[in-house]
């Protein structure tokens, strides 16, 4: 199975653990198949570089590195009309798409407000595996 995970579940993960760690944790185990595009990467990074000065202890980059590494990169397909009020999160939506995955794990109230939207579901649980 293929999953989409946000930014804020990434970021989570890396930094303070629960169930973003476990999700990260379950795509580098392999029970699903992590979906990344260019924007999400790009939007990760800059994330992780921002923390990791206010978390110097934490490896962000090199953990970002090998989830980049078991990630399937995708491109992003154009989606036309924004699914959301704010654009932005429509990458994640639009690397499902172009990567045929079904899930997107995010605790984003407004990303789970759009959970069904082509067939894409948003979920919050540990494993998108279940």
């Amino acid at each position: 199975m293929k999953a989409v995970v946000d930014t804020n579940v990434v970021i989570s993960g890396i930094f303070f653990g629960g169930v973003p760690r476990r999700i990260l944790e379950f795509a580098h185990q392999r029970l699903f198949s992590m979906v990344v595009s260019h924007e999400m990467l790009t939007e990760y990074t800059a994330v992780v570089d921002r923390l990791a000065t206010k978390h110097p202890r934490v490896q962000g980059r090199q953990i970002l590195d090998a989830i980049v590494a078991i990630s399937e990169v995708s491109l992003s397909v154009t989606l036309g009309q924004p699914i959301r009020a704010d654009p932005t999160d429509d990458k994640f939506f639009a690397a499902a798409l172009g990567a045929g995955a079904k899930r997107i794990a995010s605790g984003d109230k407004y990303l789970k407000d759009a959970s069904g939207w082509s067939g894409i579901e948003v979920f919050s649980r540990a494993c998108p595996c279940i």
